[in-house]
């Protein structure tokens, strides 16, 4: 009995051993496959040696678990695996910056601040957490107060797999080239990702504006292996793309490779010279003028992890220059991935995961000094460009605001789709409408459209637009510009009447000011004026005199300055102003008094305020004209009433004689001015 329980437990511990061994030789095989970066059989492998492993390595395991569901893309599966590594004590503080990430990307701003404050407790790097935060409040910003970029999948060319890298592969901007993991791709499945390998496909533009289904590129470029970004040189006569190798159980390094045009296909690809087995290199962007390539990798002389690096092409020697990199302004200890050069070589656009942004990789602009060095501070190109996922591989139409890039945002087709982008051109209108006033005395008229006013619309930028009103007073100006201040103003004439007054309106100096500048959105604009009908007497603010006296006391002074910016306004017009007394005295000596008066505003306004003497005449009208009859004034009720009616007769008024002042001492216009006409003896000639 003893011998077989002995027997017994042996063959227990037995088992126990060879479990243990089985479940420590799937871990160190999955853990072989990780390093290898072979995410997607790692993950599956974890899963199969997560429940045989010990209670020390299950930590680690989901760990690791939730970095390879994060390479993947996976972002709720690596969140719970992150969320249980947590549970189960894993020590590594980035566990914490890794769930922060991945909260992030889903767009769970408060959830991942909370991460990387934790990851910061925890003796994480301060300047990686502070960072973060400062990421998600400035996500949080952007996704608030959006670009006016619209962004619009690309369904027709996009399928359910990974469609990424696009780039135009003619002049005229009607052919794509992009990579895409799609159904009918050459070889088995990618040891890394698990899906189908990546080639690289072409799409161009039918006449009716549609693209057509993609299809592989030759032989000498779609392979086995993975291919990745192409871009084909503004000539056409060289395409470069990346390319990686496999093997299994080892991390494959990308090269980057060109091909020459041959006909009407691409001769034989070969590895760029610059290129090492060593590091990783990829995502080639050709300049415009074909003498730089710009590209990713992680050689040494870098910030950390990828960067952006850059090699001359000499033309004539058909040789490589050493590789440069773009310096600190554009890499850091991070990512950046997928550089493109503008079309002029002024801006560099790229796609990084550690410059502030909303998430995974946002896109970037970089601008180059007189130097041709990228030593400014990097632009995000915020929302909804970037988005809180993967943003990456932009291209744009030449100078255009509009192209393509890739994202993997909600939205999509597949996993990363190809997002077409444009910025819609604002769009900015003015119009308004000018009514009258009515008259002073009687209110009539008031209201009424008028018709015949010149509206001088000038801009900051030097264009004048002018409009005279119709029957409904109406003036539009459509597309104004953009970033652009306009100044509107009014001009009548004795031809601007409504239906009440129809001799003339007056001008005034009434302006308004319309602006595009910091306009993000269209605006239709409204400006509307109000200007004054000329009607037989129009009366002035009180202007007093000395008792008995036709001389102007100070007040009355400030009370003609009414009149005088009528005058200023309205240079043609020609006034004569009267005076009136009440119906007290005798007529002949109160005839005389509002003579001389009238005579001492004309003086004041002639000979103080430099108003031509031609344009005013004085008329005195004593009693003649009373507002307020004897009759009514005697009814009043009280002495102080019967005053301040006897006062509404004591007035100066002025009356629009005509239109028609001509200064002549103003200065002679352009002869060639249509406006002016030719003097005697000269043509005017045919066109002018």
């Amino acid at each position: 009995m003893k011998n077989i329980t002995k027997l017994t437990l042996t063959a227990i511990a037995t088992v126990i051993l060879t479990a243990s061994g089985f479940s420590q030789k799937a871990l160190k095989k999955a853990d072989a496959t990780f390093e290898a970066r072979q995410y997607f059989n790692a993950l599956e492998m974890y899963k199969a040696a997560y429940a045989g492993a010990s209670k020390d390595k299950k930590p680690g395991i989901l760990y690791r678990s939730g970095i390879s569901c994060q390479e993947i893309n996976d972002y709720k599966g690596a969140e719970t695996y992150y969320q249980k590594a947590i549970a189960s004590n894993f020590e590594d503080p980035t566990v914490y910056l890794r769930l922060a990430e991945v909260l992030k990307v889903q767009q769970k701003y408060p959830e991942a601040i909370v991460e990387y404050n934790n990851y910061k407790s925890k003796g994480g790097d301060a300047k990686k957490a502070d960072l973060g935060v400062k990421t998600c409040e400035l996500a949080q910003q952007w996704k608030d107060s959006p670009q006016r970029y619209k962004i619009e999948n690309m369904s027709l060319i996009n399928s359910k797999e990974s469609d990424y890298a696009p780039s135009y592969s003619d002049k005229k901007y009607q052919t794509l080239i992009f990579t895409s993991r799609r159904d009918g791709a050459l070889g088995s499945k990618e040891l890394n990702l698990g899906t189908n390998h990546s080639d690289v496909y072409e799409t161009k533009l039918d006449k009716n504006g549609k693209w057509s289904t993609p299809v592989l590129l030759p032989p000498a470029i779609s392979s086995p292996v993975n291919e990745g970004r192409g871009w084909v040189s503004k000539k056409g006569d060289m395409i470069f793309f990346t390319r990686c190798p496999e093997e299994k159980n080892k991390q494959s390094k990308c090269g980057i490779y060109m091909a020459k045009k041959q006909g009407s296909t691409w001769g034989e690809a070969q590895r760029l010279p610059f290129n090492s087995d060593t590091v990783q290199f990829g995502h080639p962007s050709l300049s415009a003028d074909g003498k730089i390539l710009y590209f990713a990798s992680k050689m040494s002389g870098g910030y950390g992890g990828a960067d952006i690096w850059s090699c001359t092409f000499d033309m004539k020697a058909n040789t490589w220059g050493q590789p440069v990199n773009a310096g600190a302004a554009v890499n850091t200890e991070g990512d950046e991935l997928y550089p493109t050069i503008s079309d002029d070589s002024k801006k560099l656009y790229f796609s990084s995961n550690y410059h502030p942004g909303m998430g995974g990789l946002d896109i970037f602009v970089a601008e180059a000094g007189a130097d041709g060095k990228f030593t400014k501070p990097v632009e995000n190109l915020k929302y909804p460009m970037n988005s809180s996922f993967d943003d990456f591989g932009i291209v744009y139409e030449g100078k255009k605001q509009k192209g393509y890039l890739t994202s993997n945002r909600e939205g999509g087709k597949g996993s990363d789709d190809i997002w077409a982008f444009n910025l819609p051109p604002l769009t900015f209108n003015l119009k308004g409408v000018v009514i009258s006033e009515g008259d002073a005395n009687s209110g009539k008229g008031k209201g009424e459209n008028v018709e015949g006013v010149k509206v001088k619309i000038i801009g900051s930028d030097g264009t004048i637009n002018e409009f005279t009103t119709g029957k409904d007073g109406s003036y539009k100006l459509e597309k104004l510009k953009e970033k652009v201040t306009y100044t509107v103003s009014t001009e009548t004439a004795k031809t601007s009447k409504s239906n009440t007054h129809t001799k003339g309106f007056l001008a005034n100096k009434d302006q308004r000011i319309i602006s595009t500048l910091n306009k993000n959105e269209s605006t239709n604009f409204t400006a509307d004026f109000m200007v004054k009908p000329v009607i037989p007497d129009l009366r002035m603010p009180e202007i007093q005199y000395a008792l008995g006296s036709a001389e102007l006391l100070p007040q009355s002074k400030d009370s003609l300055n009414y009149l005088y910016n009528i005058l200023k306004d309205n240079p043609t017009i020609i006034v004569e102003l009267n005076s009136h007394t009440d119906t007290r005295g005798k007529a002949v000596s109160n005839m005389t008094l509002s003579t001389a008066r009238a005579q001492s505003c004309v003086d004041f306004l002639v000979k103080e305020k430099g108003i031509p003497a031609a344009r005013l005449t004085a008329k005195g009208l004593g009693m003649t004209q009373p507002l307020i009859s004897d009759a009514t004034i005697k009814a009043a009720a009280s002495k102080e009433e019967k005053e301040a009616l006897h006062q509404k007769n004591r007035r100066t008024t002025f009356k629009i004689l005509s239109f028609d002042f001509v200064d002549p001492n103003a200065p002679k216009g352009d002869p060639k001015d249509p406006k002016v006409k030719p003097k005697e003896g000269e043509e005017e000639e045919e066109g002018e």
